[in-house]
């Protein structure tokens, strides 16, 4: 996860005039400076985003579908995986689409009612992401720690409890803040220092005070990183010392494959969202901070299907076989 729109602010704000047209944000445009590419590399560049772009539609929709219809993974780890599927997909859709425009027609205009759009999904999918690795993390504590219970403690109730909290926890942040960022005064030069609408570059372009946003908005990354975060350590601590106590090695490898895809998952996701908004004064460059961004709104949701599926390659291989020939 699954990652974010919640990019911090580095630096000062530069001094911005107030600009006429700062009332009227619903005909003001914004402009995506998107990626320093020129003639052949950006055509190849566009080329390797198009390919990857239907890569996280097509291996996230295949888990959706194959979760759903095969009953061997009706089972709550695959419950949760299919909603991370979903807002793999959800995430993507937000972002991609508009940047492979900047791509291949250099339009490179967004009007303000679709940044806003744009901030908000990318602030409800992330949330929702971090969340569900939380969720799932709990669920092979729960498998392995106590496999005796496991159908009691999570039961199909509880399972869609914890996705629809997942989905909900990131609503009331996502509409408050993009809500109140977009109603601060906008002013000067309005370059979006980025290929999408995120917190950072849209801030850098308020001419208001923005220390109190500043500081809740880091509050917030905070509570919606550590809470699922804290969740994710304390149920491997758990799983850990329960695999421990298993006498056979073979018996431990069992367990521990269990979690290795969820675990690669969760490393994959908190290493790259990490690197852009658990570190306020990164020096990071503005092309790099890009990249960065572009490894967890691409290349994360990407693999995601493809680190999930390694695990069940058979129940997979059935599934799409019968799949393939229901459609011819």
């Amino acid at each position: 996860m699954r990652q974010p729109g919640f990019g911090w602010l580095t630096g000062s704000h530069p001094p911005l005039s107030h600009s006429p047209s700062s009332t009227g944000r619903e005909t003001k445009l914004s402009l995506l400076s998107g990626f320093a590419f020129h003639g052949k590399m950006q055509l190849l560049f566009f080329t390797l985003i198009s390919t990857m772009f239907l890569a996280i539609l097509v291996g996230n929709s295949l888990i959706v579908v194959i979760a759903a219809i095969d009953p061997v993974l009706h089972t709550p780890m695959y419950y949760f995986l299919r909603n991370l599927s979903l807002t793999e997909i959800c995430y993507s859709l937000s972002i991609v689409p508009k940047m492979l425009t900047i791509l291949l027609v250099e339009r490179k205009i967004i009007s303000f009612t679709a940044c806003a759009l744009q901030l908000n999904c990318v602030i409800l999918f992330v949330t929702c992401e971090c969340f569900l690795l939380g969720a799932m993390a709990y669920d092979r504590q729960v498998a392995i720690c106590h496999p005796l219970h496991y159908a009691t403690m999570m039961n199909r109730d509880r399972c869609f409890k914890m996705a629809v909290g997942s989905w909900l926890s990131g609503v009331p942040v996502a509409l408050g803040f993009t809500t109140w960022l977009f109603t601060l005064p906008f002013c000067g030069r309005n370059t979006v220092d980025h290929f999408f609408c995120d917190v950072s570059p849209v801030l850098k372009l308020v001419c208001a005070d923005t220390a109190l946003f500043e500081l809740l908005i880091f509050i917030a990354i905070i509570i919606i990183v550590m809470i699922p975060f804290s969740l994710i350590a304390t149920s491997y601590l758990c799983i850990i010392h329960a695999v421990l106590q298993i006498p056979s090695a073979v018996g431990q490898r069992r367990a521990f494959s269990t979690c290795a895809a969820h675990l690669v998952v969760v490393t994959l996701f908190y290493s790259t969202t990490g690197i852009i908004h658990l570190r306020p004064k990164s020096g990071l460059s503005s092309n790099m901070k890009k990249m960065v961004s572009l490894s967890y709104t691409v290349v994360t949701p990407m693999l995601n299907p493809i680190i999930y599926s390694l695990r069940n390659q058979e129940h997979f291989k059935n599934t799409c076989a019968i799949l393939s020939i229901l459609c011819c």
